[in-house]
């Protein structure tokens, strides 16, 4: 009987270790072979781990590309095509638009190779390689030194190693730390520089649901929450004759990558196997209940809260004009993106009790050093430590991350910063720095002035100014604060006019002059220019304020961190500790699953195009449906993309995913190509910080419905033939 039990137990444990095991993390692709490869073949994967990644054969990650600054894409022919989120391509579609030309608003497809659209400063780059240099870091570092000492001699070998690496290849390379410092790892990467806009849906299908729908998947049978987005672009990589990286030029050929992944519309089932590759942005699994607090309390709250503000005065001021609509469509996104996410960072802290189970994993941790000395020894100071320094470090802690995020939403105070580098130079100086500076600030003044409304950015900033206010100590507060409170009686929009109507960079004609005939006069105008001074004021405040306390106690709290991540990995031997996220290549893996956010509701595991039908609404922008994506789901005219009358769009899965991971490729477990990974469930945006492997899921674009819009909707067949098709 004893046995039987001790079976069974084994068999319960070993069939939820089935069920959750190799979810979450964010895995090294170098490593693959030592950590998870065995653990994904159990769970259905068919291929190897040197078919992931490899430097000995073309192999998967060498058809994944960092995109942009931002996002993930992946080739997907042999003539470079390149395929990403809309949300990715989005502002390069707005910048290609006029409203004569509104490709947001008709889509664009490019007939041939010749009418595809060159972005400038749009880069994509391939990994070429990743090295465990860790000890080549680490070398000559005394222990007994201090941390500044000991940085430098990192930073200093950090140059060599990469120096050496990279020779005269044209390559980049970038070393970065990972556990804390416990260990580095070398990224090696060759990027391109020609990127063409080859085609893109509507916004009514790339934008549908637009900020409504954002981060939300959809109730089975309810009728919000709705998420079917046709969130995809495409894009051409081009080189020169001898396939390397070039500038733009029409005398560049399509790319030959060493690997373009094949596209499957076999479809998807509940429970398969899927996998990503991609570039998570940055996670904070390992941090304390502590910083947590602040963060889901103070910092998120306060930023929800001005930028919610923001929108709301973009959104009257592009309601009431197509031409601002057209200028702000980007920004706005961009601006809601975040925001929506914070609020359901928090809103998961609460309903999950994040921080909570952060503090029972440290009551853990306590009695596990009660019953271990030598530990208690060693660690006992820690949780201590962390809670001294974080009570001190709270006010710095909430003023440089809300203080900057309101700052520099201000546009015209982000434009002015731009001009601090070049009052630190001689004008009188023809040196190629100077002439570097001044030719970078024009451009970046033709840039702004083209996507510009100072009558927006008078109201964002007053309101930035009340809301730095009101969250922040007094001891924070700029000078200029006291002529708000004193000459102008609290009164913000009157204080903004004064400084947008008195300055010169509001002006693109005068700011351009001075650029062009730069001198000692031109320099003044700038230092004295009431928007200069404004930023300068928050300067000040920053550097002498609070960035020298900030970073002493940052730095405490960064010494302390290794330590405790050696303490847990002590208290759990038989964890595999993943790294965070840092913007490097990860790859994750789970399964096709849908998840139950709360008592009596289920959400299933995909949608279809009836979902769009149903939700069409003419009178909400986000909700307007096109003509022709209607005739074709009324005839049923899906090709072969659909299943009996349905055509699928989006799907869930139980991959670890977070920023950066936008457009990453979703594959199955034969390594095709089945989706396009673009968002995250609200409910488990919290995964930056805490994993939950029953709540947390990354939602993908079906591959079918991509193929569908290319080949039905826009009967591009170029495209079509182009690509790897298989069943």
């Amino acid at each position: 009987m004893v046995k039987r039990r001790l079976f069974i137990t084994l068999l319960v444990f070993h069939l939820i270790r089935q069920m959750i095991f190799g979810v979450e993390g964010m895995w090294i692709p170098l490593l693959i072979g030592k950590f998870n490869i065995q653990d994904m073949q159990e769970k259905g994967f068919r291929l190897s781990a040197e078919d992931i990644y490899s430097i000995n054969k073309a192999c998967l990650a060498n058809a994944v590309v960092l995109f942009g600054r931002g996002c993930t894409g992946e080739v997907i022919s042999p003539d470079g095509l390149l395929l990403t989120n809309y949300h990715c391509g989005y502002s390069r579609i707005q910048s290609h638009s006029t409203i004569e030309r509104d490709y947001l608003k008709t889509g664009f497809w490019a007939g041939t190779r010749s009418e595809e659209l060159p972005n400038s400063g749009l880069t994509v780059s391939f990994l070429i390689r990743i090295e465990d240099v860790t000890k080549d870091v680490l070398y000559n570092i005394d222990p007994a030194s201090g941390r500044a000492e000991k940085e430098k001699t990192i930073e200093n070998n950090i140059q060599q190693i990469t120096a050496m690496a990279i020779g005269n290849t044209g390559y980049k390379a970038e070393i970065k730390a990972f556990y804390f410092g416990r260990e580095y790892y070398m990224f090696v990467y060759e990027t391109f520089r020609d990127i063409r806009l080859v085609g893109a849906p509507p916004a009514s299908i790339g934008k549908f649901g637009g900020d409504s729908d954002n981060w939300v998947w959809p109730i089975i049978e309810g009728k919000k929450g709705y998420l079917w987005i046709g969130d995809f672009s495409l894009f051409r990589i081009y080189a020169d004759s001898a396939n390397r990286p070039a500038d733009y030029s029409p005398a560049n050929i399509p790319y030959k990558p060493k690997k373009f992944l094949k596209l499957s519309i076999k479809g998807i089932r509940k429970d398969d196997f899927t996998m990503i590759l991609g570039y998570p942005a940055r996670t904070n699994e390992y941090l304390t209940s502590d910083e947590l607090n602040i963060i889901g309390t103070r910092t998120l709250p306060f930023k929800i809260e001005l930028r919610g503000a923001i929108l709301e005065i973009m959104k009257k001021e592009m309601d009431s004009n197509p031409e601002t609509n057209l200028k702000y469509a980007s920004k706005y996104a961009g601006i809601s993106n975040a925001w929506k996410k914070w609020i359901g960072v928090v809103d998961g802290f609460n309903k999950f009790n994040t921080i909570e189970k952060k503090k029972a994993l440290e009551t853990r941790f306590r009695l596990w050093l009660d019953h271990n000395q030598e530990y208690r020894t060693k660690y006992g100071s820690l949780l201590p430590e962390f809670r001294k320094i974080y009570k001190q470090i709270e006010p710095y802690y909430i003023v440089n991350d809300f203080g900057n995020e309101a700052i520099f939403d201000v546009e015209l105070l982000e434009y002015v910063s731009g001009f601090v580098k070049l009052l630190n130079l001689n004008p009188e100086d023809d040196s190629e720095e100077l002439l570097n500076t001044l030719a970078g600030l024009k451009n970046k003044t033709e840039y702004f002035f083209n996507n510009y409304e100072s009558g927006i950015d008078r109201l964002v900033c007053a309101k930035v100014l009340e809301l730095y206010s009101k969250n922040t100590e007094k001891q924070f507060h700029p000078e200029f604060y006291h002529s708000i409170y004193d000459k102008y009686k609290g009164n913000y929009q009157e204080f903004v006019s004064r400084i947008f109507d008195k300055s010169i960079f509001t002006h693109k004609e005068k700011i351009l002059d001075i650029l062009d005939h730069y001198t000692w006069a031109g320099m003044k105008k700038i230092i004295s220019d009431p928007a200069f001074i404004t930023y300068a004021s928050f300067g000040d405040v920053f550097r002498n304020r609070i960035y020298p306390e900030y970073d002493k106690l940052r730095n405490q709290l960064d010494s302390l961190y290794p330590e405790y991540l050696d303490a847990l990995m002590a208290m759990q031997p038989d964890k595999i500790f993943y790294p965070d996220a840092n913007f490097t290549m990860r790859m994750t893996y789970g399964k096709v699953e849908g998840y139950s956010p709360g008592d009596a509701v289920e959400y299933d595991y995909f949608t279809t195009l009836r979902g769009v039908m149903e939700k069409e609404n003419p009178e909400v922008i986000d909700y307007v449906v096109p003509a022709k994506l209607k005739t074709l789901f009324m005839e049923k005219d899906f090709g072969r993309y659909g299943i009996d009358d349905r055509i699928p769009v989006c799907f869930v899965a139980s991959n670890h995913t977070s920023g950066g991971n936008s457009g990453s490729p979703v594959f199955n477990a034969e390594g095709y190509l089945i989706g396009i990974n673009f968002d995250r469930n609200w409910e488990g945006t919290m995964n930056d910080y805490m994993y939950d492997p029953e709540i947390c899921r990354n939602i993908s674009l079906d591959i079918r419905y991509v193929l569908f819009i290319i080949d039905k909707y826009a009967g591009d067949d170029h495209i079509i033939n182009e690509l790897t098709i298989v069943n």
